[in-house]
């Protein structure tokens, strides 16, 4: 696939500090300095995703290109860009090119390995994190929210309604939703992506949660009062009902977990 620029870039050469000047949509590259040179040629081609110059599908330039416009070995272009296929930004394509991969939240795996690999981790650790983002989301969202994002949040607890009596995934994934609007309605994308981070462990600590006698209906009412703050634009009022519907559920996942 080749790279079919328009505008022109900058690579600087490690060696001699030549200038090499080529044809590109990309803004310039910045000169390398003493780290290890595959890090500063993956952290300049993430620099190039982040500021959207280089956008999901696009196509990197081919590791010939790379090679010659950095001027550094073609072994340091290929660990490069190993480094950035391993962290999900590109992604090969046939005969051995890169595009850019769709955006994903990097934040992900993270976490969930987080929870995987240390023994400490537990159902209190995770709902004091719970209580520290969603409560503060909650008071941003009573005061930043749009009708749009309120209607979101009342689908996804017209959805938990639909899916009480099965009490099954489909409940936990409507709840889910609903946390995930308040977090969109903020308006910070770092909250939001933190949020959609503990999705999944979440997620597997409500499968708990949804067996206890009451709880999915006490979650519906809860629910129903956060959203009643968030309409009214009632900060402290969004922040108290999410604590006391979080600090409720935390009791049923330890007897979700006791029973379990």
């Amino acid at each position: 696939m080749a790279f079919d620029g328009r505008v022109p870039y900058r690579f600087v050469c490690l060696s001699d500090k030549q200038t090499i000047a080529m044809e590109s949509r990309q803004q310039p590259f910045q000169p390398l300095d003493r780290r290890k040179v595959y890090e500063q040629v993956a952290e300049q081609l993430l620099g190039q995703i982040g500021s959207r110059h280089l956008r999901p599908g696009d196509p990197l330039p081919s590791e010939r290109e790379l090679t010659e416009n950095f001027a550094v070995g073609r072994s340091s272009i290929r660990e490069a860009l190993r480094m950035l296929e391993s962290q999900g930004l590109i992604t090969s394509v046939n005969g051995g090119a890169f595009v850019v991969a769709d955006a994903a939240n990097p934040l992900n795996s993270s976490l969930q390995l987080v929870f995987a690999l240390d023994g400490d981790t537990g159902v209190h650790d995770l709902f004091e994190l719970r209580r520290i983002i969603d409560c503060e989301a909650a008071a941003l969202a009573a005061e930043r929210r749009t009708d749009e994002q309120l209607a979101e949040m009342g689908l996804a607890i017209a959805a938990m309604e639909e899916t009480l009596p099965e009490h099954d995934e489909a409940f936990v994934l409507a709840d889910l939703r609903f946390h995930l609007a308040i977090a969109e309605a903020t308006g910070n994308r770092l909250i939001l992506y933190s949020m959609q981070a503990a999705r999944d462990v979440v997620r597997q600590a409500l499968e708990k949660v949804v067996n206890v006698p009451r709880s999915p209906e006490s979650a519906i009412v809860e629910h129903r009062a956060v959203l009643e703050a968030v309409t009214a634009r009632n900060p402290d009022w969004a922040r108290n009902a999410m604590r006391d519907h979080l600090q409720r559920v935390e009791r049923d996942a330890e007897k979700g977990v006791l029973n379990g």
